[in-house]
């Protein structure tokens, strides 16, 4: 075990190293050299203090302005009341019988003032904060820590507040600076001017200038991107050595009689992707390639062609879909394109088809059973379903591919586990409906080769997106209802989106009225993206269906849709709507992907802020899919200058999904970025934003290719071995190797 791994207990002490694991989850001298300040502050530069937020924990550097004692009335005791002022506002500490800190706290002084914003008798307080005071006078210990220098502000904890976590870290820099590995190698520092990295942790912690932070930053930089970009650069190395059985389309075969069967022409964009993933299917090493592109661009189009392919050549496939109604809108779907191509084997079937079967946990007996017959046997070249089809019991005769949609919301051992039925390894195709900028799919795919598609096929009509502010003007939602009234007399459909399903109200009526004035539950809400918050709980789809059909939407056809009803409902339901038996869909996020029904124009997004950014998009990629032009409204009761309503507005003013994603993700942690979608990584990016550093993702991971197939062991460089190891711990390794 080297010097970076060494518990803190042995630095701070039991008591300290406990409040570290337990507050900020510090548990080695590493953890704690690579805790980076959040910002920092200059002597004299006073923190804003009109910036700070209700509930936030705080550290600012302030001015004390006031103090003053005042006795309690009729009782025992005293609260001590420090003003302090960055010039401009005020914010008051208070502390309740400690009347003695008057000797610290004097008017004119500065310190750092660390606690929890809350806010009394309209005023923002922070009770019986932390203090360390910058007075050199009195020749405090964080006067002379901090002479001369920047002041690091750490993100901290109510328990180790930001000067006490300086503190450890210091006495973590100097016992241990020399301890440091390198993990990048010296003539790639060479060539890209980088400091050594015991140099840039002295001056992350230490800075005298802004030049030293900058510089600092950007070794830290490269650290992140190399090391991660070396794992899935030895998990690229380590894919393509392994073996494959080659899968050619056969000329006059199953995927020409589909392709002369199609009604339109493959855009550009498809013809280009269809060839790169024909070329990888043709080897003999397994793909591994991520399909992303528009709403409605057709990935799934291109998927079911190389389904096809891979049936030409003797082979099975699978497309494994995240939920039931999404199976089984694919089966539908597909079954729809390939016609009796879809009933090989069966009477009227055509003579070059093949069987298509659906598998799903809900099935009964009797169609389970023959759709695992199918596929054992192999009369079954496509099977789709949920992670029913991961199940022990699932044979294949031939597993040649494995199509995943919206990989994010599978394990990497679900993956897995499909992947091992067949004997070897199967070509994986792996499809996401939510465009992701190029640096992001460098940072979290980097294992993947990647198409896009970025053509919307012919006939597509534009969709026009409008906000609605419901409180500000109530006309204008009334206006939306009479929209959706338009769009049904001309003989469309549209769908109404609600965050909450809203069929678990309590029988107890006192029970139900505090349930509605409270938050919504965790389970209350069906796959938020943005989730729930103090004010009125989040419109369901049961009480909305319910007030339209009564209301503004009496006399049309109104049904709800959502996860809790019976598979059997479901599909009940989504039939007839696809028939034109429904006018109006009320409905979850269900209906968030795969959905194809060209005949619906209209959605209204009900609490539209409630949901992120890319989800939004997503929802309104379900309208506007034949030839009649789409219309979403996206309905808040949120104020027009606050940032739920700028994120709508964003959405209102681009169909561009690319340029939607990148909003999205700045509006979130980088952590997130990775932690959804790369489960091998430890989720935090501390100094690279996966955004705004494309330069230095993009020569990382040539630097990284270049090393590995010169040292795929990376026997020559031991310590960024170390880096690696600390990266991905033994699970998270195993998870890399599975993908």
């Amino acid at each position: 075990m080297g010097a970076l791994d060494e518990p803190l207990t042995k630095l701070v002490g039991d008591r300290t190293a406990k409040v570290l694991a337990d507050s900020l989850k510090l548990r080695t001298v590493g953890d704690l050299l690579h805790h980076y300040p959040r910002r920092y502050v200059e002597r004299g530069q006073l923190t804003s203090l009109d910036e700070l937020e209700i509930d936030e924990h705080v550290t600012v550097l302030a001015r004390i302005e006031k103090v003053t004692l005042i006795p309690f009335r009729g009782r025992k005791g005293d609260r001590l009341e420090v003003v302090v002022t960055d010039g401009r506002s005020r914010l008051s500490l208070v502390f309740f019988n400690q009347g003695w800190r008057q000797k610290d706290l004097k008017a004119g002084a500065q310190g750092l003032f660390a606690g929890k914003v809350g806010v009394f008798n309209r005023t923002r307080q922070l009770v019986s904060p932390d203090y360390q005071l910058l007075d050199e006078e009195a020749g405090s210990d964080a006067a002379q820590q901090f002479a001369g220098r920047l002041i690091p502000v750490y993100g901290a904890s109510a328990q180790m507040p930001s000067w006490k976590l300086s503190i450890c870290i210091e006495t973590a820099l100097t016992k241990h600076l020399g301890d440091v590995g390198e993990p990048l190698p010296a003539e790639l520092r060479e060539r890209h001017d980088l400091i050594p990295l015991p140099e840039a942790l002295e001056l992350i912690h230490r800075p005298r200038s802004q030049a030293d932070r900058e510089r600092a930053q950007g070794r830290l930089r490269w650290d992140e991107a190399f090391v991660l970009q070396v794992a899935l650069a030895q998990r690229r190395a380590a894919d393509s050595a392994l073996p494959a059985k080659p899968r050619r389309a056969r000329e006059g075969g199953l995927l020409d009689a589909f392709d002369a069967r199609l009604p339109f022409t493959l855009t550009e964009g498809q013809e280009k992707v269809s060839a790169e993933i024909a070329a990888d299917l043709a080897s003999e090493h397994p793909m591994h390639r991520l399909l992303q592109g528009e709403v409605g661009s057709g990935k799934t189009l291109v998927a079911l062609r190389a389904m096809l392919a891979v049936v030409d050549a003797g082979g099975q496939a699978v497309l494994l879909a995240p939920t039931e109604v999404l199976a089984q809108q694919h089966h539908r779907s597909v079954v729809e394109m390939m016609g009796d191509l879809a009933e090989g084997g069966m009477l009227g079937g055509s003579d070059l088809g093949t069987r298509v079967v659906l598998l799903t946990g809900s099935m009964g007996v009797p169609a389970r059973r023959q759709a695992l017959l199918d596929m054992a046997c192999g009369d079954a070249g496509i099977a789709i379903g949920t992670h029913a089809l991961i199940e022990d019991k699932v044979q294949f005769q031939d597993l040649g591919l494995v199509v995943v949609d919206e990989q994010h919301r599978f394990g990497v051992e679900q993956r897995d586990a499909l992947r091992a039925k067949g004997e070897q390894p199967p070509h994986l195709l792996v499809m996401t409906a939510t465009p992701i900028p190029r640096t992001v799919a460098m940072t979290v795919f980097g294992d993947l080769e990647t198409s896009v598609l970025d053509q919307l096929p012919a006939g597509r009509s534009p969709i026009s997106t409008h906000v609605v502010p419901a409180v500000e003007k109530p006309n204008f939602l009334a206006r939306a209802w009479e929209r959706v009234r338009e769009e049904a007399a001309k003989g469309h459909q549209a769908y109404v989106v609600c965050p909450r399903i809203g069929d678990e109200e309590p029988a107890d009526p006192k029970a139900a009225k505090k349930k509605r004035q409270a938050p919504a539950a965790e389970d209350d809400l069906e796959d938020v993206g943005a989730g729930s918050d103090e004010r009125r709980p989040p419109l369901s789809v049961v009480e909305t269906a319910e007030m339209l059909a009564k209301g503004p939407l009496a006399g049309l056809r109104v049904e709800i849709l959502h996860g809790r009803l019976a598979p059997d409902a479901k599909d009940e339901v989504m039939r007839r709507f696809a028939a034109g038996e429904v006018d109006v869909l009320v409905a979850t996020t269900v209906i968030e992907v795969g959905v194809n029904v060209p005949n619906s124009t209209a959605m209204v997004i009900m609490d539209a802020d409630r949901f992120g950014v890319s989800q939004l998009h997503q929802l309104r990629g379900r309208v506007g899919r034949g030839s009649a032009a789409g219309l979403c409204l996206l309905v808040s009761d949120m104020p027009a200058a606050s940032p739920a309503r700028a994120r709508l507005d964003a959405v209102a003013g681009t169909l561009d999904g690319f340029e939607l994603s990148r909003i999205d993700l700045e509006q979130r942690r980088e952590g997130d970025v990775l932690g959804q979608a790369q489960s091998g990584v430890k989720s935090s990016l501390k100094v690279l934003s996966v955004l705004e550093d494309e330069e230095v993702i993009v020569t990382a991971r040539a630097e990284a290719t270049r090393l590995v197939a010169e040292d795929p062991a990376l026997a020559a460089h031991p310590d960024l071995r170390t880096a690696l190891e600390s990266l991905l711990d033994a699970d998270r390794a195993a998870y890399m190797e599975k993908g």
